[in-house]
């Protein structure tokens, strides 16, 4: 409601709706976990090689950008499906779509990271040798 009051109780409420939608999405979705798999490997990588700061802001910005990005394509996928249970080609077209949106920002972080860590690996590599 727009001319409602601003409730402290209320906004805490809200980041408890929040958590139990993060809950839902990696309990549900299998491609959230592996999205959070390949997350936490960025970030030990992170750590292990002392990547930058603004490498580290790259990073985070698309691995929230990624589990955004599920989330997002769980809840339309999850619309669509209680709008219409029955197949239907515009059905499969939105749903194909938000999963696109997915594999996009995917690309784009797997993009980042070998900007990030192959230099590092390459470092590495060649350390041994």
């Amino acid at each position: 409601m727009i001319n409602e009051k601003f409730s402290l109780r209320k906004r805490i409420k809200s980041f408890g709706y929040a958590f139990a939608g993060l809950r839902v999405l990696f309990r549900e979705e299998h491609n959230a976990r592996i999205h959070a798999v390949a997350a936490v490997l960025a970030v030990g990588a992170g750590f292990v090689f002392g990547i930058t700061p603004g490498e580290w802001t790259a990073v985070v910005i698309v691995i929230a950008m990624v589990l955004a990005a599920e989330a997002v394509n769980s809840a339309i996928e999850r619309t669509a499906d209680f709008v219409k249970a029955e197949r239907d080609d515009r059905k499969r077209d939105i749903k194909d779509l938000a999963a696109g949106a997915v594999l996009l920002c995917a690309i784009g972080a797997a993009v980042v990271g070998v900007i990030v860590f192959l230099p590092y690996l390459i470092t590495f590599i060649n350390s041994l040798i």
